[in-house]
């Protein structure tokens, strides 16, 4: 599988302002200290690429929400500080991403020189993709190159504006790796394929699923989703998560897979519990047996086994969404266990981003992965075939 847009290494970047879009959108503590820098790492090869061929590296990004005015704590600079000691370079940082003062750091830029730009999304023409504010960030630059697969689902200033206004723009190596990656898992795979879905809603995930449903051997659906399909069987669920406007769908899905030959695996038990309060009473109970006014928190340990068994024989496994509240150590067995059991399949295994990267992070189970994304609504999208407006404003290679 071929990314079909031209990338950085096909782009001379020689002594030129190169203007990459990252995703440095980490997340950060109260004391605004980065928790987990692999979004940061991830950029790395593009970075150093550059700056090795003698650019002057430019580097933009959001982080978090802060609707269109500055804020303190969605500030980038602790991402300077952290790029820093990665790049084992000095890293430079404006106070803002567009205006005067930044147009006078570049232009004392030397060959080499890395500059951070402060948060694009202290500006409200970059979420509404406004054209004088990509006009802007373009003239900062000779070459703009497109990093962040994370947010190459939205049409923003600075994925998809800035596209007109440069007159050479191309994808990084991340982005390449990204597409390359989930596009070729489902498109290519190497049989059996399965797919792991999990996470709180079905309503979040149709488009995935009906996807995925055509192309896998194997599907299994665990977390708070997995509620909608066992009520939609008939089942009891107590106060279990549920989408009632999600049961014809969800029973349709499960009766297509069936009658096309495709495994379709729910949870055979789970880990309930008495409340939401976390010193609440909880046990493991069968799908059947969930007891009224009780919550399903986890998959239990005979899903555990199910669903181990499930994966060892694949050749793919695509995963898309924690098997419970893993966040709270009492319910964080589920996932954990099948991070592990993936993890020990001799399979190519893909973890499309946010939560699922978080749990696998968690287990310990990272560095066993084949392909750990950095976009989890990117994922997504592309999961579900659907267009990504960021990519599709990359030029085509020639």
């Amino acid at each position: 599988m071929h990314l079909s847009k031209r990338t950085i290494d096909e782009v001379d970047l020689r002594h030129k302002r190169v203007l990459i879009r990252v995703d440095f959108n980490v997340p950060l503590d109260e004391a605004c200290q980065i928790t987990d820098d692999s979004r940061i790492r991830a950029a790395l090869p593009t970075i150093n690429y550059a700056v090795d061929a003698e650019a002057k590296v430019i580097l933009c990004s959001h982080l978090g929400r802060p609707k269109g005015k500055p804020a303190k704590e969605f500030s980038l600079y602790p991402v300077a500080r952290r790029l820093q000691r990665l790049l084992g370079k000095p890293v430079l940082f404006a106070h803002d991403c567009i205006g005067p003062e930044v147009t006078n750091l570049v232009s004392q830029m030397k060959p080499g020189d890395v500059l951070l730009l402060e948060n694009l999304r202290f500006h409200p023409g970059e979420e509404r993709n406004d054209e004088a504010f990509a006009a802007q960030l373009a003239s900062l630059a000779d070459v703009y190159i497109n990093d962040a697969f994370g947010t190459a689902h939205r049409s923003h200033a600075s994925t998809v504006g800035i596209t007109k206004f440069v007159k050479t723009a191309a994808a990084g190596f991340l982005m390449k790796r990204e597409v390359e990656a989930l596009e070729g898992a489902v498109e290519q795979p190497i049989r059996p394929f399965v797919a792991i879905l999990g996470g709180a809603k079905v309503s979040g995930k149709i488009g995935v699923i009906e996807y995925l449903g055509k192309r896998v051997d194997k599907v299994i659906i665990g977390g708070g989703m997995a509620f909608t399909f066992i009520k939609a069987l008939g089942h009891e669920i107590g106060r279990s998560i549920v989408e009632d406007d999600m049961l014809d769908f969800a029973k349709g899905i499960y009766e297509h897979a069936r009658a096309n030959g495709v495994k379709f695996y729910l949870p055979v038990d789970c880990v309930v519990s008495a409340s939401l309060d976390p010193s609440a009473e909880t046990k493991i109970v069968t799908t059947q047996e969930i007891p009224k006014g009780w919550y399903g928190m986890d998959i239990g340990p005979a899903s555990v086994k199910l669903f181990s068994e499930a994966v060892e024989n694949a050749k793919t496994i695509l995963w898309n969404g924690p098997m419970g509240v893993f966040e709270r150590d009492a319910f964080s067995r589920g996932t954990f266990a099948l991070a592990h059991a993936v993890a020990n399949a001799y399979a190519k295994t893909i973890v499309g981003g946010g939560d699922t990267a978080l749990a696998v992070h968690r287990a310990g189970e990272s560095d066993s992965m084949s392909f750990i994304s950095t976009g989890g609504g990117a994922a997504l999208q592309l999961l579900e075939g659907k267009h990504m407006p960021g990519l599709a404003a990359l030029p085509n290679r020639e």
